[in-house]
Formats: C-alpha cells, structure tokens, sequence
C-alpha cells in the first residue's frame, strides 16, 4: 500500500476506535490512538504471510501486543484485515463478548494472551528464538508501552535477546511519555532508552511513530540479518488524531461522553474526506 493509502486505512481505523470505544464505555483510548499508526503499518505493510484465510501458516510472522491494555487497538485493525466481522466488533464491552480488555486466544488472528506489563518481550524472545531452531524465517513483532519499562522481566528478555542473536526480533516503544500516573520521566525516568537499549547490544532506531511516512521508512530499513535484537523507538502522541485527547494523561483510560464522541469523529471525517479528494 503506498503511504497515504495507510494514512487513510488508519484514520478509519481510527474512527472506528472511537466509536466501540464509546459505545463499550471502557477502554484505553488514549494509548490505542498513539499505537495505532505503527499497528496499520504493520499489518498492512510490513508483516508477512498474514490472512485470516489461513491465520496458522507456520511461515507468518507474529505480532505480541505487550500493552495489552490497548487491546481496542489491536481490535480494530484485525477488523480491517478480516479476522473480525463488525457484528463481533460490536460486541465489545458486552456479556458474553469474546472480546476482553487484554488480548485472548479466543479472539481469531491473536497469537498470544497478553498485557501484565513486562511479559509480551520474553514471549516474544520465545518465538525468535524457535524461529532460528526451526530454521524459519518468519519474523516477530513485540509492542510495548513506555510505562511498561519499569518491569525488569523487560530487561531479561532484552538480555536473551542479545544472547540469541535475535535479527528476526523486532521490539517497538510506543513512547508518548504519559503513563496511568502522568509524565513517565516523574515516575520512572526511561530517557536513556537509546543508550540503555545499545548498551544490551541491541540495534536502536528512533522514529517518528505519528508520521505515517516516517514509520514505513524505518521498517523497511530494518537489517534482519546484522545479528542483532531491534528496537525501534516510536515517538508518538497520546491521544493521537483527536485534539482534546492529545498529550492529556487523563486520556489512558477516559471514557468519552456523547458530545466529546461526536466532536471526535467529525474531527476524523474531515481527515478521511481530505485523503480521500
């Protein structure tokens, strides 16, 4: 897909997010917009071998969502892609829904149960690593939130990582600098990420993750054979894409009223009318 065909894949997406968000009066809106991009690029651009026709192909590749809490994210691009149908989609916040706040097996074109913070990066040090036993090339994707770096189970899988040689292991921050708690530098500094990651002997690129152009750029520059774990760095907006939503911690978890999900999908409308001329 070229790039403003992902911009537009994704303002939909987007759009749709803030609808079952508020229609299921739950969920974690603020850090589901700040991944989203990198989510749409990722599986419409960058994984391989990934359809809801064949979602078990040995040679796909695998994608972690460590942030399991932005699981809506997560949600809505499967939809896009066609392993939910909207009737599920719309079951999100119900009784009896296959759909949970954290990601579930349950729930067609999700590898893994995820989301207590810390655990999706040696998961996914797993699956790299059986990858390279099994002399497969498919490759596997671990998105973590910056909050999320206090865990020091991190820090372990980030160890292995290394120790493997794991070029088939990609891991991504989204890093929009506000956690539950507010500005993730008053809770728990993680600045040093560059340094800290190389230091673990990790390949470290840092990108823009709300530009489109910028994300598609960075994977695709990826080397997969330099023998080395990659991290790649998303600098990003919480609340992404909704103005009264941008850069406000309140928004990690906030539920939107009526007016505020109309003012939020016009906002959006515009966009797609725009990329759509």
């Amino acid at each position: 897909m070229s790039t403003k065909e992902l911009e537009l894949l994704c303002e939909k997406n987007r759009k749709r997010l803030v609808e079952v968000v508020y229609n299921a009066h739950a969920g974690h809106i603020g850090g589901d917009l700040s991944c989203l991009n990198v989510m749409t690029a990722l599986y419409f651009e960058v994984m391989r071998n990934i359809s809801p026709a064949n979602p078990k192909n040995p040679d796909r590749d695998r994608f972690v969502l460590s942030k399991g809490h932005c699981v809506e994210a997560l949600y809505v691009t499967l939809e896009a892609k066609g392993f939910l149908k909207s009737e599920v989609m719309d079951t999100l916040g119900k009784f009896g829904s296959i759909l949970s706040g954290h990601p579930t097996i349950e729930v067609p074109g999700i590898e893994v149960n995820s989301g207590a913070l810390g655990h999706g990066l040696s998961i996914g040090v797993g699956m790299a690593i059986a990858a390279k036993m099994d002399k497969k090339d498919y490759r596997t994707y671990v998105l973590m939130g910056d909050g999320e770096q206090g865990e020091g189970s991190i820090y372990e899988a980030a160890m292995a990582g290394n120790r493997y040689h794991l070029d088939n292991l990609v891991a991504i921050i989204d890093r929009n600098h506000l956690q539950i708690s507010g500005n993730t530098e008053d809770v728990m500094p993680i600045d040093s990420i560059k340094e800290r990651w190389s230091a673990f002997g990790w390949d470290v690129i840092t990108m823009n993750g709300d530009s489109m152009e910028d994300i598609v750029k960075t994977f695709a520059a990826i080397d997969y054979q330099n023998g080395k774990p990659h991290l790649l760095v998303s600098e990003t907006t919480k609340g992404k894409g909704v103005s009264f939503m941008e850069g406000i911690a309140k928004w990690h978890h906030g539920v939107l009223n009526e007016e505020q999900c109309k003012t939020a999908v016009k906002e959006i409308e515009e966009r797609i009318a725009q990329l759509e001329k």
